[in-house]
């Protein structure tokens, strides 16, 4: 199951990067540095229904950095919610599938890009399950640069105070924002005891390792403890390029058609 899913985290990292480079658009990085945790989300656990997207047994997956749209929009392609040829327009004038995620697309639930919205969203969601006593997840992913943004802890103290055990935050941590480190920008060490004084149980994992991340996922999915689960996975932004990794340049850039021939020869060899 766990091969599997590093197969599948293969082909969403090679998608991913054919989108970028047929578009000249950017924020690889970023999107590589999540790919394994959506392989092993969409893989291995939570439920998904491609034929009927907004069936209501479905979780609720929600990615709050938007920016890293194209990881997604490869892994939703590959579990068939639309054709694969249609990632081809991703970026052109008309697109649904937009340089930051869109909910016009099957499979995706909210259109995100400025970044702080995703969890204050998620914790309602979860909320309105609890109150229907529906037992569906709430999955939303953070970048780290994005715990900047005040209403994330705001949404935190909500979620804490309704006890949102159904919700589950993950933070993509990567070490880079932008135009440098994270500890550069806003230091944001000491995070596992931040999140336990709002009230949180917390993972810190390894977020590119397939076996961490479905333990942890699994006992955050799993946990009925009144208290919203925070996995911080630790990842590596460019994770399965060797020139894009921990390489801050590598969040705004394009790779050329060289560079683009050299990654996929890396994932495929990995």
């Amino acid at each position: 199951m766990i091969h599997n899913s590093i197969e599948f985290a293969k082909q969403i990292r090679k998608q991913s990067l054919d989108m970028v480079v047929r578009s000249k658009a950017s924020h690889i990085g970023s999107a590589l540095s999540i790919t394994d945790i959506l392989a092993v989300l969409y893989f291995n656990l939570i439920r998904v229904y491609p034929e009927n997207p907004k069936n209501e047994n479905r979780d609720i997956f929600i990615l709050s950095k938007g920016h890293a749209c194209v990881s997604l929009y490869a892994t939703i392609g590959l579990k068939g919610f639309f054709d694969l040829k249609e990632l081809e327009s991703y970026g052109q004038n008309g697109s649904n599938f937009m340089n930051h995620i869109s909910h016009k697309v099957p499979g995706v639930e909210f259109s995100t890009g400025s970044l702080g919205h995703g969890l204050p969203y998620a914790t309602g969601i979860a909320l309105s399950k609890k109150m229907k006593k529906v037992e569906n997840q709430v999955i939303v992913v953070l970048g780290d640069g994005e715990l900047d943004e005040g209403s994330n802890w705001e949404a935190l103290l909500f979620a804490s105070h309704h006890k949102l055990d159904n919700l589950t935050i993950v933070v993509d941590y990567n070490n880079l924002q932008s135009l440098a480190t994270v500890k550069d920008t806003i230091n944001l060490e000491p995070l596992v005891n931040k999140f336990e004084a709002f009230g949180c149980n917390v993972n810190n994992i390894d977020g590119h390792d397939h076996l961490e991340l479905y333990e942890g996922f699994k006992s955050s999915l799993d946990n009925k403890n009144s208290k919203p689960n925070v996995i911080i996975a630790n990842t590596i932004k460019g994770k399965g390029v060797s020139y894009m990794e921990n390489q801050v340049k590598w969040h705004y850039s394009t790779p050329s058609q060289e560079e683009f021939i050299q990654a996929l020869n890396e994932i495929d060899n990995a």
